[in-house]
């Protein structure tokens, strides 16, 4: 059975599939080299956790439920629909470890084959490239991406290691500087991404990646699935870190649809958020 959606905002109105939902956006053709469209998504608790510390482990955390078939297909298609995916070395080395599954091609899992086609259909590459944000170059490739023949960059501040630089260009990657400091910085990253001709970007980061983004001014588009379930904990995170972002901050919400979930004992809502217009 074809899981449906009531849309609720700007406009209520009949319940439509799941699938297709993101690819109606066409967020592939928003975007330009100078003015690429940078989104992210999250998925959140009613009380705002992304993800619960697992006491067992100091680098282990736990999604408790928060996913579930219909917000990973809206993830794999806002994933469909980029040419660049923004990641960070905690996650390489997170995918390393077994601790996260790979979701690094589109149809990684083998769940999304139309989505592949719908690639070819709209003349994009097989697979996105992959641009890696760290602040230590410490991190392995993992083997999927050479296997689908990606491109890689690795992002970095200024104030980088000279010689793990080095190391990265020997082993014939290409590393990118985004910002003076020793982390990674919105602007710069989007800007050296752009003039590399890619024109939309996707967040596969966590909050910190989404933080920059927002201080400098650099996110288009936010797509928040908010489940129906309080999840608690003393040890949580959230989909943002740091200090007062203020005015950086604001959003405006664009979209949102409920889902009311098997038996509707698991609903969630999908909302979109833009960055207000100036």
């Amino acid at each position: 059975m074809t899981a449906m959606v009531l849309p609720l905002y700007p406009e209520c109105g009949p319940a439509r599939p799941v699938e297709g939902l993101y690819l109606d956006h066409r967020l592939h053709k928003i975007g330009s080299p100078q003015l690429p469209f940078v989104y992210g998504s999250f998925v959140s608790s009613l009380d705002g956790r992304i993800a619960i510390m697992d006491s067992g482990s100091a680098e282990a955390d736990v999604m408790d439920g928060l996913t579930n078939q219909n917000d990973f297909r809206l993830f794999q298609e806002l994933h469909a629909q980029a040419d660049c995916l923004i990641t960070h070395g905690g996650y390489l080395r997170a995918l390393a470890e077994g601790r996260l599954g790979n979701v690094l091609q589109v149809n990684a899992t083998g769940q999304a084959g139309d989505l592949a086609e719908w690639r070819k259909e709209n003349g994009l590459a097989p697979q996105p490239a992959i641009a890696i944000a760290s602040g230590s170059l410490d991190f392995p490739i993992h083997p999927s991406i050479s296997d689908h023949a990606q491109p890689v960059y690795i992002a970095t501040g200024g104030g980088a290691d000279p010689a793990r630089v080095q190391a990265l260009r020997e082993r014939g990657f290409r590393v990118i500087f985004g910002g003076e400091g020793a982390m990674v910085e919105g602007a710069p990253l989007v800007r050296a991404l752009g003039e590399l001709g890619y024109r939309c970007l996707y967040l596969l980061a966590g909050p910190r990646m989404l933080e920059t983004m927002l201080r400098d001014r650099q996110l288009s588009r936010l797509y928040l699935t908010i489940r129906h379930r309080l999840l608690g904990g003393e040890k949580f995170h959230t989909s943002i870190h740091g200090p007062r972002l203020g005015e950086a901050g604001q959003l405006t919400l664009r979209t949102l649809y409920q889902d009311r979930g098997e038996d509707r004992a698991d609903g969630q809502w999908f909302a979109q958020f833009d960055r207000p217009q100036r």
